[in-house]
């Protein structure tokens, strides 16, 4: 392996009774690298992950690695915390620097105790230093900032930090995990579905996060603009074989699509020839002036190895079944309240939701999304205000726990056969094979299917009953990237209202033109796209010279974003006169001048507060210099009360300038973001 190699598969196979998973692959990662592993349900993904991890073993093959690599997995679930606080669970990330830090007290202590010989002082005191330097090497001092840095932006407020870890549900218990992988820093990142249990906000901050990680990344996700943002690299786990493609996941698809067509035309042209050749055989066997050249057509054939090309995946192009239009308002929230005991979810909230809006509610995990969609869909009703239903309104309502509402003694044909129209029942099979239910698949009873195939099929079904207003309420969970597709197309299609919960980005960006963001009780209605409302919330926190013009919002592919829906706005005022328009540009210039004055004093100040934290930085370092000089005296200890203040003055001070040199980080930054 070469010095920049972190991982090498040499000839792995890997089967599961007998069926071959991976077969005499050879597959490398680099330092820095950042890959995406795709490929169809079943095809192994996650095998290869715990192969890489050391968690499952080859049946042939190796996997290479240097010694001192260290590998970080975050698998899709089953992961569980106990016993300690949020906060110190993730603080486990740095066990060594806490070891360090442990062993410092100890020898402040023992210094510190006559009863220890002052010959051993010494000895502990060059210990002391060593571990001092390796502390700070480590960044120990920043350490409880790093924290709740990486807390803060997996979703945990301050208060969430300091409860037992215990408390929180299977979702958070995986965020606390990746928090710690995170921290840790691992030299080779492996991370199956990591979005899974994240919401949007939670999703962005890891994508920024992911996009800078200094060592080796291999994830797993179904979510498209994840991948697209995060990875360099994207490996194709297909037909026993991984297939690498430069790039991130929209060039993938591009190449992979051209290559498949390259693959099928080749297969054509095999399929023919070898039809020819059998024919030949088949017409001249028995000629004994032909025998010598059918004899030759034989061993052509023998030695012919057909061309493996994967299963095309079926495109269905999906209408959603006939229903009349609703009125044009078709429902609306008045002074609404909502609370659980103490906890006041909403209050005074006031929504009006007209036909065509097609609406995302976001905000973060417990701000009230889903409650909010089981008040507008009825299944739940306010504590006071109202809630009115528009005139025919056929509303379809997707719960987050829809799979586990599922009738288990149906079959799956049963299930989407009860409750559809008839002249939608031709269609039952075709949306089968697009959620990928085959065969024998549909004889299956809806209790023996897996969460996965569960959630696939209660889509399928939502997607078969007519309605004019769909409530869906993170539907893409669990459902893959051409399983998404199939719901996205149908959804983009759809004539009605739509309303949405989603932590997918690429399925927000497609279909929102108007953002509803839950938080602190309210909800605030944003007309356009999620990358506009990103937009909006970005200009509201750092402020722009008035005179400037935004740049262009891009979508997730580069591209600029939809057009917001049609808002109902007044009139444009009729143009200014000349005289006015003179006016205004004079205002205008003053507005300008004045903001730029503005923004020069802020940076300005900036800069004395970098001033300032540098002074502090350097007189608390001359303190420390100052009082290790004291310490390193040869009686320091025969006062141990005296020794005690000093030490404790010293480790004080240690903290400090951790702490400002933290400050001081974030002021340059800011200071070169401006």
């Amino acid at each position: 392996m070469g010095d920049s190699t972190v991982i090498q598969l040499s000839n792995l196979t890997k089967s599961f009774g007998a069926r071959t998973l991976i077969e005499g692959v050879t597959w490398q990662i680099s330092d820095g690298d950042r890959v995406g592993l795709c490929g169809p349900n079943g095809a192994g993904k996650t095998t290869l992950l715990r192969m890489l991890a050391g968690a499952d073993e080859p049946d042939a093959g190796a996997v290479i690695k240097p010694a001192g690599l260290t590998i970080g997995y975050l698998p899709q679930d089953g992961l569980s915390h106990s016993g300690r606080t949020v906060f110190e669970e993730a603080s486990s990330a740095f066990q060594p620097l806490l070891d360090m830090k442990a062993e410092m007290h100890d020898i402040e202590h023992r210094l510190s105790d006559p009863a220890v010989p002052e010959r051993d002082h010494e000895a502990m005191l060059h210990r002391y230093s060593e571990l001092q330097d390796r502390f700070r090497l480590g960044d120990g001092y920043n350490m409880d900032l790093r924290i709740a840095t990486v807390l803060r932006g997996l979703g945990f407020g301050p208060d969430d930090v300091h409860r037992p870890a215990e408390t929180f549900s299977g979702g958070w218990q995986m965020r606390i995990a990746l928090a710690k992988l995170l921290l840790g820093q691992p030299g080779l990142l492996l991370l199956d579905e990591p979005t899974n249990h994240l919401d949007l906000e939670a999703r962005n901050w890891l994508e920024e996060y992911l996009s800078h990680y200094p060592y080796a990344v291999i994830l797993v996700s179904h979510d498209r603009y994840f991948l697209d943002a995060v990875v360099t690299r994207i490996t194709d786990l297909n037909l026993r074989v991984l297939t690498d493609y430069v790039g991130n996941y929209s060039r993938y698809v591009e190449l992979r699509d051209a290559m498949l067509e390259r693959l099928r035309q080749a297969k054509r042209e095999q399929d023919e020839e070898v039809a020819r050749v059998k024919l030949f055989v088949d017409r001249f066997r028995y000629q004994a002036t032909k025998a010598a050249q059918v004899q030759s057509r034989i061993k052509m054939l023998e030695k012919v190895v057909p061309i493996e090309v994967p299963p095309e995946r079926k495109r269905i192009h999906f209408t959603f079944p006939a229903c009349a239009k609703s009125g044009r308002i078709v429902m609306e929230l008045t002074d609404v309240r909502k609370a659980y005991g103490p906890l006041t979810v909403f209050e005074r909230l006031s929504l009006h939701i007209e036909r065509g809006d097609r609406i995302a509610l976001v905000g973060p995990n417990g701000a009230g999304k889903s409650t909010l969609m089981r008040m507008l869909s009825g299944e739940e009703a306010p504590d006071s205000g109202t809630r009115t239903l528009g005139h025919q309104v056929v509303m379809e309502y997707f719960a987050q726990d829809e799979a586990v509402r599922l009738n288990p003694t149906l079959t799956v044909y049963e299930t989407l056969a009860s409750g559809s129209p008839n002249d939608m029942v031709p269609a039952i099979r075709n949306i089968l094979g697009g959620f990928l239910f085959s065969g024998d698949d549909v004889h299956k009873r809806a209790g023996v299917l897996s969460g996965g195939e569960r959630t696939r099929l209660a889509v399928a079904r939502m997607l078969l009953r007519p309605s004019n207003t769909l409530l869906l309420d993170e539907p893409t969970n669990h459902l893959d990237l051409d399983s998404k597709d199939v719901l996205l197309d149908a959804l983009a299609d759809y004539g009605g209202t739509l309303i949405i919960v989603s932590h997918d980005r690429y399925f927000v960006e497609r279909l929102a033109t108007k953002i509803i963001e839950i938080g602190h009780g309210t909800a605030r209605v944003y007309p356009g796209t999620y990358a506009e409302f990103l937009w909006s919330k970005e200009q509201a926190n750092a402020p722009q010279p008035a005179a400037r013009k935004p740049a262009p919002v891009k979508g997730p592919a580069g591209k600029p974003p939809a057009k917001p829906a049609e808002t109902r706005t007044a009139s444009p005022p009729p143009a200014p006169a000349p005289a006015q328009s003179a006016a205004a540009d004079r205002e205008e210039r003053k507005r300008v001048e004045a903001d730029r004055k503005k923004k020069q004093r802020a940076l300005e100040s900036l800069g004395k507060r970098i001033a300032e934290l540098e002074g502090r930085i350097a007189e608390r370092e001359t303190q420390v210099k100052a009082l290790e000089a004291q310490m390193s005296a040869p009686d320091f200890y025969t006062d141990p009360a005296a020794s005690r203040a000093i030490i404790d003055r010293h480790q004080a001070l240690m903290w400090e300038v951790g702490d400002l040199i933290g400050q001081w980080e974030s002021l340059q930054e800011h200071a070169t973001r401006s």
